[in-house]
């Protein structure tokens, strides 16, 4: 995981982001859950700061999120559902299941896709591990949470979820 998301944090992601909206929706609520899909996810412009090797370790680094919107800031600590594909970053030992992964918007970034901005993904942990399930559409319960998470000083991510069980696949 650290490695792809450092290359993706290296990368200049201006150029694909999309004009701010004007207002950002409310999410849909499924039994005390928010409905959060990528369509209120990455609505907004998002351009992570650059990492700057010189700077000094001791200070915090830039987040960006004062580009964040507050209506997706309120979502911070919430119970959510979020649905996207999986894309394994760690396995746990022996079992092959995946403890952590990114829940993207869609499957452009394997391969020859895409850079996805960094509102494109949601990172998702769970200690018990779930089986890995790629080129279909799945969705996770949890609690949601909107805040920088760095690895090695570069950013890689605005968005978690701690998840509170297996996944469903999308219908």
């Amino acid at each position: 995981m650290k490695l792809f998301l450092m290359a993706l944090a290296a990368l200049p992601l201006a150029a694909f982001g999309g004009p701010a909206p004007s207002q950002i929706l409310a999410p849909g609520v499924e039994a005390g859950y928010l409905k959060l899909g990528f369509d209120l996810l990455s609505s907004y412009k998002f351009i992570a700061p650059e990492y700057d090797p010189l700077a000094n370790p001791k200070a915090p680094p830039p987040t960006g999120e004062d580009q964040i919107p507050a209506t997706v800031k309120s979502w911070n600590g919430r119970k959510a559902i979020v649905t996207g594909f999986m894309l394994p970053t760690k396995l746990e030992n022996g079992s092959g299941k995946a403890i952590e992964f990114l829940l993207m918007a869609n499957q452009m970034a394997c391969c020859y896709g895409t850079v996805p901005n960094m509102n494109d993904w949601v990172i998702v942990k769970i200690p018990k591990g779930v089986p890995i399930t790629q080129d279909v559409p799945i969705s996770f319960r949890g609690t949601f949470k909107v805040s920088a998470t760095f690895e090695s000083g570069y950013m890689t991510g605005i968005y978690e979820l701690d998840a509170e069980g297996p996944g469903q696949i999308a219908e």
